[in-house]
């Protein structure tokens, strides 16, 4: 049976196949198969911007689909603590964090330089590379545009590159380390991402300011939640895109 309400809110709107398939990004013929194919059911996230677009609940356009009011209570229990800077989260928190790793221990940043100081950080890196747990960490390309963007940003220019080169330097010790990766991305980053298994740290980042200043979501993965999901699967983009390194000076090839 045909989506007869995804047909009948894109004629109500007034547009076109093709104008829907444009805004969407997405091919004339995808949005045909979504109304005449409903098993082949399209992504979350494009069901989240046909909705947007034709301001409708998307659980009213695909009823398998949870409420806005359910995504909402869900999204509020997978919020542990809100800070409002990251400089008034307890140092211990990122090395107690790391520490219940078992699947996944993901750092996502531009230097993080202030983590790389944290003995007790290294010691927890050391720990978990012994018991094969894959270690992956993120780090911005000092030669990139994004990454000269982002100090021009936060207003202190080079300075950004310098302290992702320092970073990389004060972690030599753990490249050596089996299951321990370094890449390099030239991403715009809107959040720092700590990852551990089914929690994480999120710190986000304004116009003007450090990330220190920034505020910190400390998020947990619970059934039928999305917020954790979303900002995992970005850390999960940013790696497929990043550039392996092997050592603190392999820095040849940049992307800018």
């Amino acid at each position: 049976m045909a989506n007869e309400r995804l047909r009948g809110a894109i004629i109500e709107s007034g547009l076109t196949l093709e104008q829907v398939a444009e805004r969407l990004g997405v091919s004339a013929k995808t949005v045909e198969r979504w109304i005449n194919e409903p098993k082949r059911q399209p992504y979350r996230r494009f069901k989240y911007a046909a909705a947007s677009l034709l301001q409708c609940e998307m659980s009213f356009l695909w009823p398998e689909e949870r409420t806005s009011a359910e995504v909402t209570e869900a999204g509020n229990a997978e919020l542990v603590k809100l800070y409002p800077h990251r400089s008034v989260v307890p140092n211990r928190l990122w090395p107690q964090l790391y520490a219940g790793a078992t699947r996944q221990f993901d750092v996502l940043v531009y230097s993080g330089f202030w983590l790389t100081e944290d003995a007790a950080f290294h010691q927890v890196v050391k720990e978990k590379s012994s018991a094969g747990v894959p270690v992956r960490f993120m780090l911005g390309d000092p030669d990139s545009a994004a990454v000269a963007t982002r100090g021009a940003d936060e207003g202190i220019g080079a300075a950004m590159a310098s302290k992702i080169r320092n970073a990389l330097v004060n972690y030599a010790p753990l490249f050596r380390l089996p299951g321990v990766e370094f890449r390099l991305h030239s991403t715009t980053l809107y959040n720092s991402i700590y990852r551990a298994d089914d929690e994480m740290l999120a710190n986000g980042h304004l116009y003007g300011v450090g990330a220190y200043m920034a505020p910190v979501l400390h998020i947990q993965r619970i059934p039928g939640g999305e917020l954790f999901d979303a900002y995992a699967e970005s850390v999960e983009r940013v790696w497929e895109t990043a550039r392996p390194i092997s050592s603190p000076t392999d820095l040849g090839g940049s992307s800018a």
